[in-house]
């Protein structure tokens, strides 16, 4: 009886060290990926679309998202739509475009920014405004953010 609980414990010990050292090669892997914007969109023919930009950044989902909400009240134009602390996510708009953001907790101290929004016939501008808003707060966190190359 005390051999087989001595053999559980050391399988139960065995798989929390895989388990551990696994989502520490997911974080190192999270820090190589810091700063460098990814952005995917899509506009159809009828000029209907959206519009995706993400980044990892190295610093807490809590201060993200405070530091995100934070610049989006500060502008005038921009109205928040909704937000929940809980989740980290934030809906607002510009009146011409909705979006929604979310910081997503990757470790202790490693965030995924992601923010999305939709794309209208009217948007004539080549700047994405999810980009815009990647970068903005990244300046705001004084992280060093670059669009990654298509």
């Amino acid at each position: 009886m005390q051999q087989t609980s001595c053999r559980f414990a050391g399988t139960v010990l065995i798989v929390l060290t895989a388990a551990l050292l696994a989502q520490a090669q997911w974080v190192k892997v999270a820090h190589a990926a810091s700063g460098q914007v990814q952005h995917l969109s899509q506009k159809k023919a009828n000029g209907v679309g959206y519009d995706v930009a993400t980044v990892v950044l190295e610093a807490q989902a809590d201060k993200v998202y405070k530091t995100a909400l934070e610049a989006l009240k500060g502008h005038p134009e921009i109205a928040v739509l909704k937000s929940d602390a809980k989740k980290h996510k934030i809906e607002f708009t510009n009146g011409r475009q909705d979006a929604s953001l979310q910081a997503t907790p990757l470790g202790p101290t490693v965030t995924q920014l992601l923010i999305a929004s939709t794309v209208s016939p009217e948007q004539a501008s080549a700047t994405s405004l999810v980009v815009q808003g990647v970068l903005k707060v990244c300046k705001q966190m004084n992280v060093d953010c670059r669009l990654q190359e298509e």
